[in-house]
């Protein structure tokens, strides 16, 4: 399963808003200075995560972006289902007319307990642990 450029940048954009939490706001252009990001790109992305409640605006000369609400509180599962959309393995799982064997495919186990490995891991993981180092791969299970 491969993650969307979207989703990477992404990521990597609240990351730095989780390190600059409850300074200034960061302007577009700092972030995709500091990311390496495209301007018009980025723009899209910190839209997405506004839409969604991750992230707000703020007006003025010395406005940006925030985060809406502290890194402790910000679960990655948010982050990647805002940016990524539905995390499912395979189609069958989005449309389960896409094949006739969607019900009883023994292979739908595998794909089942996968999505659920995935959406465990990111919702143990907050951007608090991101910033700080503290992602226990004991408790991931990775």
């Amino acid at each position: 399963m491969k993650l969307s450029s979207r989703t990477r940048y992404g990521m990597r954009a609240v990351l730095e808003l989780a390190l600059e939490y409850g300074k200034a706001p960061l302007q577009i252009k700092t972030i995709a200075d500091r990311e390496d990001i495209s301007n018009k790109y980025l723009e899209q992305l910190i839209a997405m995560l506004k839409a969604s409640g991750l992230v707000r605006s703020i007006r003025g000369p010395r406005g940006g972006y925030v985060l809406a609400k502290p890194p402790s509180e910000v679960l990655m599962k948010d982050v990647v289902l805002t940016l990524e959309g539905p995390m499912v393995p395979a189609d069958c799982f989005k449309h389960p007319e896409y094949t006739e064997r969607c019900t009883d495919c023994a292979t739908r186990q595998i794909w089942q307990k996968l999505q659920t490995a995935i959406l465990d891991v990111l919702e143990s993981v907050t951007l608090a642990d991101l910033v700080e180092g503290k992602i226990d791969c004991q408790k991931v299970n990775m």
